[in-house]
């Protein structure tokens, strides 16, 4: 075999390789319903064009967006754009949110009080331990009447420091969010975030109050800066706004509640 033939017989593998790179996604998930959805809703559309998935399980927000950053997977589907825009600030990195998915609201959910009643002083009320989420959770408090927020607080930054009254003297007590469906009994309240509260078999109609529908609360696909205008990230949009990814959100009725995207108007 002459030499031209190798060659060009070792350029078309190395070809055919990159092509079937290109047609890897890997994508990482934190515990919540966006793998379900994911995987019955979109998967299968992104597979009849040829794509292979695979799956990554991270137990938490900074390890997953540093593996998208480094490009050791291709896409998360775990947050909302204030806590994206704090990671990013955060890690010095530059992801960005392609599409938003559906995502079930946070909640205040009863522990050692199962009504929702005027606090007594002293209360505790559990709440996630990141700056946007606690914030989050602040705003629900802040609806309720239950204390108020300085209006110059800034989501990615926030802290208890910009409660600016607390006439009911209510603790809030910081957690990690993975913690605080198990920590209930010990708290008289939980703000929970939807993705902790349903993957722990909650229901979202159990909630004594729900966060009121926000846009940049709504959860997103995360890729890479550099790769926002790649074919896959076009195409993993495309098949959360495809017909058959809204008909099976549509028909299961355990996204019933969930905070829905724009293109399901």
């Amino acid at each position: 075999m002459s030499k031209l033939v190798v060659a060009l017989l070792s350029s078309a593998a190395l070809f055919s390789a990159a092509q079937a790179d290109d047609k890897l996604i890997r994508i990482g998930f934190n515990p919540g319903p966006y793998k379900d959805q994911f995987q019955q809703g979109v998967a299968p559309w992104l597979v009849k064009k040829g794509y292979k998935i695979e799956y990554k399980d991270f137990s938490d927000g900074i390890q997953v967006n540093d593996a998208v950053s480094r490009g050791n997977i291709e896409a998360n589907i775990m947050q909302h754009p204030v806590y994206l825009k704090s990671v990013n600030e955060r890690l010095g990195i530059d992801n960005v949110g392609i599409v938003q998915v559906p995502t079930p609201p946070m909640g205040l959910y009863g522990g050692k009080i199962t009504t929702l009643e005027t606090p007594k002083p002293g209360t505790v009320i559990s709440v996630p331990n990141q700056a946007p989420n606690e914030y989050r959770a602040a705003l629900v408090l802040q609806s309720l009447g239950w204390l108020k927020i300085r209006p110059d607080s800034d989501p990615a930054t926030f802290s208890q420091k910009f409660i600016s009254e607390n006439p009911y003297k209510i603790v809030l007590k910081e957690m990690d969010n993975a913690q605080q469906v198990r920590a209930l009994p010990d708290v008289d309240f939980g703000l929970i975030q939807g993705n902790f509260a349903v993957s722990s078999g909650m229901k979202l109609d159990s909630a004594l109050k729900l966060e009121a529908p926000t846009s940049q609360f709504i959860n997103v696909v995360t890729v890479a800066g550099k790769n926002q205008q790649a074919a896959f990230a076009k195409d993993i949009v495309a098949g959360y706004r495809s017909d058959d990814f809204k008909n099976y959100i549509r028909s299961h009725h355990q996204y019933d509640g969930y905070l829905l995207p724009d293109y399901f108007k």
